[in-house]
């Protein structure tokens, strides 16, 4: 990164964020045809021709006339869907965000440099702090690289939320504050929170105009952790970021009551730079086995973790480190930006600190002390109960599949995603011999202020190919020949979704305009097979790639008998997890896994002239 730094000198993170296209609004006539043909595989005839006539009826009356309004908002505004999408997705969700929404996952450090090793968490830790810190002054310098497609710019809004950012309950709608400025706005916050055993702690990473060294760091992190373990346990306040989120909002604002200085206190954790999570347990990860991490990283210990950051860096005993981050400010491409730099730069230094030792007088951490009382502790305890019986509840796979990876996908010319898509829909299909519908995330940052939109990968054309895929009769041509049809239909879907044609943002944003003006929801929305097929956030398989890098996340399925399926590809393999809830007795993710890699074998296998 740091060649194309010296070499984007002349170009700045943010500098074409106002010459960003608009978000535009995709033609209602193409959007419905789209959508029509996303519900055949879930319908038998009679259905789909009564769902036929509902989308007719609602294209040639009510749909137009939204459609319509919808245009007009999209007049006066660059993205007409940022605003509803950040309420509808995040802010006005009611579910407790920490678990729910939050996507974390473990920092790739464990396969080279840093093996888990127990006395590392420390130093280890203030290296990784350090390698932030600098992205943190290359993002306030704007020296961040704007990512692209070919020359392309993308839109780097993101990137503002990941430091300096946490959301904040409120009783019916959160809101998000951030606290980031470039160096050429002025003044931005400059200290980290450091959470351990219940207690809070803030210090300065800057000391005379400079950023302060691992050694500085390092000192700062053991005056914590010495203190908290040779201590009382503190009240553990951060648990009550994972509660419901009115109950939290009720609860913050009757702490406030209690002391205006808590709302101080409260304040410097919001603007934070990040917090730093100092963990007691120790997961077990290999390179094979990511599994324990991954789970740990999302599921663990509540009270040292601020569950509405936009950035919690998690460091274990035993010196594996991850990151747990709020998804309402930004998408998980921010942290993989940052965790590919870090993670370059431990490899790079040897998981080193070859620098000065030399220690200045700097100060020493604050505690933030809290004025509690028994209900509030007693608030505490119990979000941490409700926590704990629903983090006990997730099972959480992940393995990389070494057999191959990206270089033979791209030799048999078939596109390394699509590949993982197709397969899970296999993977799904031999489950439970049924299709499985699938929200694959697509992002639209070619446009300002753009995020994500649904490729629906169970098409038409993946379930033609799977069923030839358990037919005995099926040649070996036949299956390749509907397999590549799949591949071509999916890779159209990704491109439409990507450019702004997409259709289930411009639904949403139909159903909205509706629930705006106070007309009834249209029957489009009501008919048993648009949540059948997915719509209103029904996924059984929630999907995300996390990118080409070697970075691994994990999130929650979207309903309680679904999966949440995260995916990194690199050259000699693909590397996957996969969460389920385990009171769902029809899921399985272990087996789901199994299955998604032999699909693997199957499809490759599929392209190998000599057997067809």
């Amino acid at each position: 990164m740091e060649n194309q730094l010296a070499k984007s000198t002349e170009e700045r993170t943010f500098q074409y964020q106002d010459s960003l296209p608009s978000l535009p609004v995709p033609s209602l006539e193409e959007s419905l045809k789209k959508y029509l043909e996303s519900v055949k595989p879930f319908a038998n005839e009679e259905e789909y021709k009564k769902t036929e006539e509902i989308v007719q009826k609602f294209q040639n009356g009510i749909g137009e006339k939204l459609h319509q309004k919808l245009l007009e908002r999209a007049k006066g505004k660059r993205n007409w869907l940022e605003e509803w999408w950040l309420n509808v997705a995040y802010l006005d969700v009611r579910t407790p965000s920490q678990l729910n929404v939050n996507f974390g996952g473990p920092a790739s450090h464990f396969e080279h440099f840093w093996p888990p090793k127990e006395g590392t968490q420390l130093e280890r830790g203030s290296i990784s702090l350090w390698h932030i810190l600098n992205y943190w002054q290359l993002l306030r310098k704007e020296k961040v690289p704007v990512e692209k497609v070919g020359n392309t710019p993308l839109d780097m809004y993101q990137f503002r939320m990941l430091f300096s950012t946490c959301k904040v309950p409120g009783i019916s709608r959160d809101s998000i504050m951030n606290y980031f400025r470039t160096e050429s706005e002025g003044w931005s916050p400059s200290h980290i929170a450091v959470l351990c055993r219940g207690r809070v702690f803030v210090f300065d990473v800057m000391h005379e105009g400079y950023l302060i060294t691992p050694p500085e760091i390092l000192r700062q992190l053991t005056y914590i952790h010495k203190k908290c373990h040779s201590e009382p346990d503190g009240p553990g306040i951060a648990a009550l970021t994972s509660e419901e989120r009115t109950q939290w909002a009720k609860a913050r604002e009757y702490l406030i009551s209690l002391n205006p200085e808590n709302l101080t206190m409260l304040e410097k954790i919001q603007s934070s730079l990040l917090v730093y999570s100092i963990e007691d347990s120790s997961p077990h990860v290999t390179p094979e086995n990511y599994s324990q991490g991954m789970k740990l990283v999302l599921t663990g210990d509540p009270t040292v973790r601020w569950g509405d950051k936009s950035y919690n860096l998690i460091s274990f005993s035993n010196g594996i480190f991850g990151c747990s981050c709020d998804h309402a400010p930004y998408d998980a491409m921010v942290m993989v930006n940052i965790s590919s730099y870090v993670d370059k730069k431990i490899f790079e230094n040897e998981g080193r600190w070859k620098g000065s030792e030399k220690i200045q007088d700097i100060p020493l951490p604050e505690e933030l002390v809290f004025t509690v009382d028994e209900k509030i502790l007693n608030d505490v305890n119990q979000a941490k109960a409700k926590y704990l019986k629903q983090a006990s509840d997730l099972q959480i796979v992940a393995y990389p599949f070494t057999p191959f990876g990206k270089k033979l996908t791209k030799k048999k010319m078939l596109h390394p995603d699509t590949f993982i898509q197709l397969a899970l829909q296999l993977a799904y299909y031999r489950f439970y011999g049924r299709p499985g519908c699938c929200y694959e995330t697509a992002m639209t940052r070619l446009f300002y202020h753009g995020r994500t939109e649904t490729v629906r990968s169970c098409t038409v054309e993946a379930v033609r190919w799977c069923q030839s895929m358990q037919d005995p009769s099926a040649s070996l041509l036949t299956q390749q020949q509907k397999m590549l049809q799949a591949f071509a239909k999916h890779n159209r879907m990704m491109k439409d979704c990507s450019t702004g044609k997409g259709f289930d943002r411009h639904l949403l944003g139909l159903l909205l305009i509706a629930k705006e003006e106070g007309l009834p929801v249209p029957e489009i929305f009501t008919d048993p097979l648009f949540s059948r097929s997915g719509g209103g956030g029904n996924f059984v398989l929630s999907t995300s790639l996390t990118g080409y890098l070697r970075v691994q996340g994990v999130v929650v399925p979207m309903v309680h008998n679904g999966y949440g399926v995260f995916y990194h590809i690199r050259d000699d393999r693909f590397v996957v997890a996969c969460s389920a809830w385990k009171s769902c007795p029809e899921t399985d993710a272990e087996k789901l896994i199994q299955l998604l890699f032999q699909a693997f074998h199957d499809m490759i296998l599929l392209m190998n002239p000599a057997h067809l």
